[in-house]
């Protein structure tokens, strides 16, 4: 079957890929925009890409009632590791690992990174994820950086990308990151959550028919795309 995502609202996205569930950066019960609740979340691996409360809130949830499995940085696997998370893949940037859906990149990131409890949740990232049917890149929380066109280079079917702006890169620099990037497709994310990171997606969309080659996707919360 090919991989599908399905957009949780803000920074959170569920992976179906190679008969194993993946979530990315679990921000649900207090999300104003999540159209489901943590308690509904079937889970096989929790990816949490920093450790600001609007990306980990509910990893620990999650991971404990799927008994899933959290890949993430080191402080922030040791930091659930204390809340009772079993299983954990800890890594660090720059780093991959396998896995049974396939192979998993911690790419650099420029944001910052404290959990929910003011300790240090390390250095903040994004994945980059090869599959049997494409590879995906998460952005997650960024500034542009011209790394990119390095991670670029993978060849990248699916990049999904900030776009709020405020905390993160705004609609004009996610589209010289697609430039950076070229992947096949772009999906834009961690927009419209409140009102300071309210965007409106279509004058983003129009540049990237005419600045670059790759086809924008846009879907609400609740939403699916397939790779």
């Amino acid at each position: 079957m090919a991989t599908t995502l399905r957009w949780l609202g803000h920074g959170c996205w569920l992976v179906n890929t190679a008969g194993k569930t993946l979530i990315i950066d679990p921000f649900l019960n207090d999300s104003p925009t999540a159209p489901v609740k943590a308690d509904a979340v079937k889970a096989d691996f929790v990816l949490v890409s920093h450790g600001h409360f609007d990306h980990v809130a509910d990893a620990a949830a999650v991971a404990n009632r799927n008994d899933a499995t959290v890949v993430s940085n080191y402080e922030i696997c040791e930091w659930l590791g204390k809340k009772g998370v079993k299983n954990t893949q800890p890594m660090n940037l720059g780093g991959g690992i396998d896995l049974p859906f396939g192979r998993v990149k911690l790419t650099i990131a420029h944001h910052s990174s404290v959990l929910p409890d003011g300790s240090s949740g390390g250095n903040p990232g994004g994945f980059l994820l090869t599959l049997a049917d494409g590879t995906i890149y998460f952005a997650c929380d960024t500034a542009l950086f011209y790394d990119m066109k390095l991670i670029g280079a993978a060849g990248i079917d699916l990049a999904v990308l900030p776009i709020g702006d405020r905390f993160t890169m705004g609609p004009d620099d996610a589209v010289e990151a697609v430039k950076l990037l070229t992947p096949r497709k772009v999906v834009p994310s961690h927009f419209n959550t409140w009102p300071p990171i309210a965007q409106d997606t279509a004058p983003w969309v129009a540049r990237i028919k005419a600045e670059t080659k790759a086809e924008p996707i846009v879907v609400a919360p609740g939403g699916t795309i397939t790779l």
